[in-house]
């Protein structure tokens, strides 16, 4: 056989096998609500990019000493947490990431990954697909660089290029409207040029340059139109909650954060989310199934306003089940809106 036709056959048996597995996690997830879905950790605060919408970086922060990441990995595997999603800052400054994601592998984890691909080559992506990713997603905000975001297609195309060819794993690029950004139609171009490459595409919307969502307005509201018409090459799927973001307006949820979705900052502390650091708060090597429980049924005051799609996404699974009989009111959300299509 063929190289490239090996090379193909093999992604496709790993791209099988994935999918029985996110299968398997899903069952258990329907049938068992004591462990978390989805944990994201930060194993590096700096970020090599500096965009202006964002409020999870900085530039001087030291990479969490691996035994440390490796002690919190092996914890969220205690809790029998099913994905573990590796964030930042930007995640690829860490010297050792590949240490950190199979580490996530070896507990029989769903490994995934949330970065800028300023540092991705042909190398990095042939040692990520070693170490074990199951997950990639990149954010490309525009098509050309400017001075909201360097995060543009014309600089990260090329990354894109060796990623279709190299990449073991699965690839998501996330595109956005909204505030800050001039042109909506650069989320499609962005879109299509990932769908074309081979990837799946989602579409985020961004705040304002004071923070507030608005309404999407006449063209992006036709690109947003647009992009939803591909959802059947999309990644996510639970997303009824879109609608009313894109238009501004509450949701009626149960918000799971704490329980199904834990967000563990670089101090090693238990978050709701990216957006609502301090609460719970207890460090992770702390955090037991009572703080699941005591989470899960635990109303958060600012969820008809979220807008943080994963926690969305992760506490649809339980969306007809237990009503929440406690109550906490977080500090107002900001920053990033991640909408996935």
């Amino acid at each position: 056989m063929p190289a490239a036709s090996q090379q193909t056959a093999g992604r496709r048996l790993k791209a099988a096998s994935r999918k029985v597995r996110e299968l398997a996690l899903v069952g258990h997830a329907l049938t068992s609500t004591g462990h978390p879905v989805m944990a994201q950790i930060v194993p590096m605060r700096r970020c090599n990019l500096a965009c202006a919408y964002c409020n999870e970086y900085d530039d001087v922060s030291k990479p969490v000493p691996i035994d440390e990441m490796l002690r919190r990995i092996d914890h969220l595997a205690r809790l029998g947490t099913s994905i573990i999603t590796i964030s930042g800052g930007e995640p690829l400054l860490h010297p050792d990431l590949d240490q950190i994601i199979a580490r996530i592998r070896h507990h029989g984890r769903l490994a995934g990954m949330i970065t800028n691909g300023y540092l991705l080559v042909p190398e990095r992506i042939q040692r990520l697909n070693k170490a074990g990713l199951d997950h990639l997603q990149i954010s490309i905000d525009n098509v050309q660089p400017d001075e909201i975001s360097k995060k543009s297609l014309k600089v990260l195309d090329k990354k894109l290029q060796w990623l279709s060819e190299f990449a073991d794993f699965h690839v998501n690029i996330n595109s956005v409207v909204g505030g800050g950004i001039k042109d909506p139609q650069d989320a499609l171009t962005i879109g299509k040029r990932a769908i074309g490459l081979g990837f799946t595409s989602t579409i985020g919307i961004i705040h304002d340059s004071d923070g507030q969502l608005k309404p999407l307005g006449g063209e992006e509201r036709r690109v947003w139109t647009e992009m939803r018409g591909w959802k059947k090459k999309n990644y996510s799927q639970f997303n009824q909650f879109q609608e009313a973001i894109a238009n501004a307006q509450p949701n009626d949820w149960r918000c799971r954060a704490g329980s199904r979705y834990l967000y563990i900052c670089e101090d090693g502390l238990v978050h709701y989310c990216s957006q609502q650091r301090g609460f719970p708060g207890v460090p992770l090597a702390e955090y037991t199934k009572a703080d699941l429980k005591r989470e899960f049924l635990t109303e958060k005051t600012c969820a008809p306003h979220c807008t943080i799609s994963c926690v969305h996404q992760i506490s649809y699974i339980d969306h007809w089940r237990a009503p929440q009989i406690s109550s906490t009111t977080p500090g107002d959300t900001a920053g990033l809106v991640n909408i996935q299509l």
